[in-house]
């Protein structure tokens, strides 16, 4: 190419480049709020000084955002900067916030106009003409929805120049925020099943005001039960209930004193126990409207419900291998126990797969309890909510169905090495083979499984895990029946030239599992996701072709290498390329986090509430796109013209608990119900009271019984759609 085409080349990137970064915003807007990032440096940006940033958000009439903690559902608003090298971004300071009770439920958070500042420390080194700031925000505003949403944000800041157009918003927002004043001593002691708190040395305009006490740690109070507040002179004393869900026994805590001018106080306090066992609470008379609470399992090892739990593990893990996700593993390892026709290699194949199985169960349920006890609200298939892992189970099974179509081997690929670890060592394959199993099982949940794993939650860890190991034991069950039963192991067929065969037929379910997983990574991250790990799969498969062709081993040894060389270059240009995609998306009306299709509605806590209050029944289908199982039922029996013609009839609301992504309100109503993941079928009765469960493999019979146990409807209530549509959340 001529010289002077390469010039204008870049000559025109050179003007391209800024119309390109003109796309950057520093404003969002959705039909639930507007969020804007805002700078305040009266000086400007100078080396050795601080300055602020800020998101305001001005929400629309009736919607709002949560606080650090925010009470008995949502998420607070969480910033992710972008700075340049030594610039040191701190915590939000959080202004103090309003109580939102929602049903029987109260939340902290944030109504109107609120800004929400952060002090930035410029490095004393800094010369650079301009401060470049990004901002990734991610914040849930909700009504008698909840919608998660996300803005980018761009702003350049001279440094040259003052940056004070928004001074008096940054001024307002210092006046929100809490003080810690001097003086001001308090001391916490747990009486009973209640946090008694002591407060001394209030300034006097405080004094004989009503306070508004605001806990910033979660989960350790009943934030919607009523407090007992006094003043004892100029002292000020609260009496609040601790959480019946509470887990942690801090011995410290913090909190913030609002009056009634929206200003506070900030405190910190120890607490002197003894403090109740978690989970144990105050004894009481139950309402007639309500289902008799199951009883919390023993903490003993020989207790009945740890025992029942093993066995409907054991049941629960033998059925997952009828569930249609596992069905890819099922082919593979039809072709193993086929291969070894011989007993002692078929007991040898079927214990190494059983051990991988096993340590896969383990190390998953080690890792999600860890993961919950740091207070995620994560459940069974919690990894599938990561739109990475999908991409690289994706890119997984792509490589399985490949050599199992013949289009490459791994011999051919593998370095020598390796290979000859996998000729040495062939129950290494079975093994493998069983962390596969785990791995492609662990979006299904059988019959008895969720009863299981709800157990699981709410047993010591030891245990936990323990039922756990059931749970895989009982998978691989029927392996180890068939390797070590010679009646069984005559009844399969014998070695052949068929197998080539079927080895070829079994790729094709593999390449369907592929399209589900790019169908769910679809669903959490959108269109560019999508198409991201198209051009990723068509990387690696170009890689495998390159290292796996006759010519490729017949080349000298300097080819081979720039080969190679060239085949990990396309793939980690491609990957950095699809990374960027996979962050998810806000939730949109055609998505399924909206859920709010047809009839059906998306699901809240205070949404179940208020439609029992009306008198009407109301059916949730917790579900998620990664759920091969939830969307069989999704399109088989809950589609079902009959049982449709049954739900309108009834009046019954239909509400849909979208958990394809990471949602801490879904996880919390799963873990209430006794259940740690989808799908989850629940049959609320009109006028409350606790919902009946249904099984996982959903039948049109099973759910008409349900609804003819249902009491009669009262003639106010209105057959027809469940109600109208969610409001949708524009994508930012």
């Amino acid at each position: 190419m001529p010289a002077k085409n390469l010039r204008r080349i870049a000559a025109f990137s050179l003007l391209l480049a800024p119309l390109l970064n003109a796309t950057a915003q520093t404003e969002v807007r959705t039909e639930q709020l507007r969020a804007e990032l805002l700078a305040h440096a009266p000086e400007g940006v100078a080396a050795g000084k601080p300055l602020w940033l800020g998101l305001l958000l001005e929400h629309a009439p009736h919607w709002h955002t949560y606080w650090k903690n925010p009470g008995d559902s949502g998420l607070a608003t969480r910033l992710q900067w972008s700075l340049p090298a030594g610039v040191d971004a701190g915590e939000i300071e959080w202004p103090v916030p309003q109580r939102l009770p929602v049903g029987p439920l109260v939340n902290y958070g944030y109504e109107g106009r609120v800004l929400l500042p952060v002090r930035v420390q410029v490095p004393a080194g800094f010369d650079s003409t301009s401060l470049s700031v990004q901002l990734q925000a991610d914040w849930l505003a909700c009504k008698e929805v909840c919608l998660p949403q996300t803005g980018r944000f761009t702003l350049q800041l001279p440094t040259r120049a003052a940056t004070a157009a928004h001074g008096a918003l940054f001024e307002e927002a210092q006046r929100r925020l809490p003080q810690a004043l001097p003086g001001v001593a308090a001391s916490a002691r747990i009486d009973g099943f209640d946090l008694v708190l002591d407060v001394q040395g209030l300034p006097a305009p405080l004094q004989g005001q009503r306070l508004t006490f605001f806990p910033e740690q979660n989960g350790i109070l009943d934030n919607a039960a009523p407090v007992q507040a006094r003043w004892e002179g100029a002292a000020w004393r609260v009496s609040a209930p601790l959480s019946p869900e509470r887990e942690a026994t801090p011995a410290r805590l913090d909190a913030v004193l609002a009056d009634a001018q929206g200003g506070g106080v900030q405190i910190g306090f120890d607490v002197t126990g003894p403090w109740p066992a978690p989970g144990a609470t105050p004894r009481r008379v139950p309402l007639e409207s309500e289902a008799p609470a199951a009883a919390a399992p023993s903490s003993g090892t020989g207790s009945p419900a740890f025992g029942l739990a093993l066995l409907l593990a054991l049941g629960g893990g033998m059925l997952l291998n009828l569930m249609p996700c596992v069905f890819p593993v099922l082919s593979l390892k039809l072709l193993g126990f086929v291969a070894h026709h011989h007993r002692r290699e078929r007991v040898a194949a079927a214990l190494a797969y059983t051990a991988g199985v096993l340590l896969s169960f383990v190390a998953l349920a080690a890792l999600m309890l860890a993961l919950r006890a740091g207070g995620q609200q994560l459940g069974w298939g919690f990894q599938l909510q990561s739109p990475a892992f999908v991409a690289a189970l994706a890119l997984l099974f792509t490589v399985i169905g490949l050599n199992l179509a013949g289009q490459f081997e791994l011999r051919g690929v593998l370095p020598s090495s390796l290979a000859g670890l996998q000729l040495r060592h062939p129950l290494l394959d079975h093994g493998l083979t069983g962390v596969l199993a785990v791995v492609v099982a662990s979006p299904c949940t059988a019959p008895f499984m969720g009863a299981s794993l709800g157990a699981a939650a709410t047993l010591p860890a030891a245990q936990a895990l323990a039922v756990f190991a059931a749970l895989g034991l009982g998978m691989a069950l029927p392996y180890l029946g068939v390797a070590a039963w010679p009646g069984l192991a005559r009844a399969l067929p014998r070695p052949g030239p068929w197998m080539a065969q079927l080895r070829t037929l079994l790729a094709f379910p593999i390449f369907a599992t592929v399209v589900w997983l790019l169908w769910v990574l679809g669903q959490q991250t959108g269109l560019d996701g999508a198409v991201a790990l198209l051009g990723l799969l068509v990387a690696l498969a170009f890689a495998l072709w390159a290292l796996a062709s006759p010519a490729f081993a017949r080349a000298r040894r300097g080819a081979r290498l720039g080969i190679s060389a060239l085949a990990v270059a396309v793939l980690a240009l491609t990957l950095r390329w699809a990374l960027p995609a996979w962050q998810e998306a806000p939730a949109t009306a055609a998505g399924p986090v909206a859920a709010a299709t047809g009839d059906w509605e998306a699901w809240s806590s205070e949404r179940v509430s208020a439609l029992q209050a009306q008198g009407r029944p109301v059916f949730v289908d917790f579900t998620a796109a990664w759920c091969v199982t939830c969307q069989i039922n999704k399109r088989g029996t809950l589609a079902d013209a009959t049982l449709r013609a049954d739900f309108e009839l009834r009046g019954v609301a239909l509400l849909r608990a979208d958990w394809t992504r990471r949602d801490a309100a879904i996880g919390a109503e799963l873990a209430r119900l006794g259940r740690s993941g989808v799908p989850v079928y629940a049959l609320y009765p009109p006028g409350g009271g606790a919902p009946r469960l249904l099984t996982e493999l959903l039948s049109v019979s099973e759910v008409r019984a349900a609804l003819a146990a249902l009491p009669p409807k009262p003639d106010s209530a209105t057959p027809g759609p469940a109600a109208a549509p969610a409001p949708t959340a524009a994508r930012s």
